[in-house]
């Protein structure tokens, strides 16, 4: 039989499988987060996380230089502080552990492209994202203090702020917050895309931000739902989102091609700390090979119209491309 058409001929060899491959991850693609907390000469490795730490400021210095001699372009800033209350007032005091650590990255590394994360369930002594009372996550007198934090984070130097939190009108509030204080440049890359997901377990143990009662569904959207996701996104667009986060990444494919799709902005994948810490359990154990499992991963995240990705492997990744 003739066969006119034999796609294996572009597969024969590596140097063709690099010249047609469609889909590539660059360094250039990668945003590294990191962890923050008072203190000094403290490193503390993440149980759930193997090779993620909580850095003091002066430990952070170094970090910071491994990230920036590997080509990282980007980190994405969480803080830990030394106490919390109702009000979750370390998120956006002056001199919160967040504005210190961008401050520093800002002295040392000028060129690194610092990103904030702004909410207040890191500071909140009862775990939430809002105010609270009575039971209930309030939802606009929150907005005032998301503002306070994202304006603090500029003023200290960073170059985005990222509002995770998912409050209604968050992502007008922050940009009219911004634009009058002087920060119209400053991005707003939303957490538009956030479902209520089992894959966040190991980063409420690095982040310190369990819920003390209840969850997070009645402000994370429900799994099951692919159009609110892109009514979320439209809301956040038409307030002045600059950038849009899906979250998270592997299980999620879908929304992340649709909002590529429907929408054509800047499309950030978050290959959050469960899908991180699964694949770092199954390597231990010998089962998988950590660099074609992660690479493949990445790579799924591009094809489904990811620009940028998000991911703790960031540094490993960068080596391995390095190669």
């Amino acid at each position: 039989m003739e066969l006119k058409h034999r796609p294996r001929r572009l597969r024969a060899n590596a140097a063709i499988r690099n010249m047609v491959r469609e889909n590539h991850v660059r360094v250039d693609d990668l945003i590294y987060p990191m962890f923050v907390i008072y203190g000094e000469n403290t490193k503390n490795e993440i149980p759930s996380m193997p090779g993620v730490y909580q850095y003091s400021l002066d430990l952070f210095v170094d970090a910071l230089k491994e990230v920036v001699d590997l080509g990282v372009p980007a980190i994405l800033l969480f803080g830990i502080p030394e106490s919390k209350d109702a009000v979750g007032t370390g998120a956006y005091h002056e001199h919160g552990i967040v504005q210190e650590a961008v401050r520093v990255a800002k002295k040392y590394y000028p060129d690194l492209y610092v990103i904030t994360d702004v909410c207040l369930c890191e500071y909140t002594d009862h775990g939430h994202c809002g105010l609270i009372m009575d039971g209930q996550i309030l939802n606009d007198p929150t907005l005032d203090l998301l503002t306070q934090t994202a304006i603090s984070h500029a003023q200290a130097g960073a170059d985005m702020v990222a509002p995770s939190d998912m409050m209604d009108g968050r992502v007008g509030a922050l940009r009219q917050g911004l634009d009058q204080a002087g920060f119209t440049n400053i991005p707003v890359m939303a957490y538009s895309a956030k479902f209520a997901s089992g894959f966040y377990g190991p980063f409420r143990e690095a982040a310190g931000s369990t819920p003390q009662f209840g969850d997070r569904r009645t402000y994370q959207m429900d799994p099951p739902n692919g159009n609110e996701a892109m009514l979320e996104t439209a809301l956040d667009i038409e307030e002045g989102a600059d950038l849009i986060i899906v979250k998270p990444a592997l299980a999620y494919g879908d929304i992340t091609y649709r909002t590529k799709q429907r929408f054509g902005v800047p499309v950030v994948a978050y290959n959050v700390s469960g899908e991180y810490s699964m694949v770092k359990a199954a390597s231990a154990q010998g089962w998988i090979d950590e660099e074609r499992i992660v690479m493949e991963s990445l790579v799924s995240m591009k094809r489904a119209g990811a620009d940028l990705i998000i991911t703790y492997h960031a540094l490993d990744v960068a080596r391995w491309l390095q190669k």
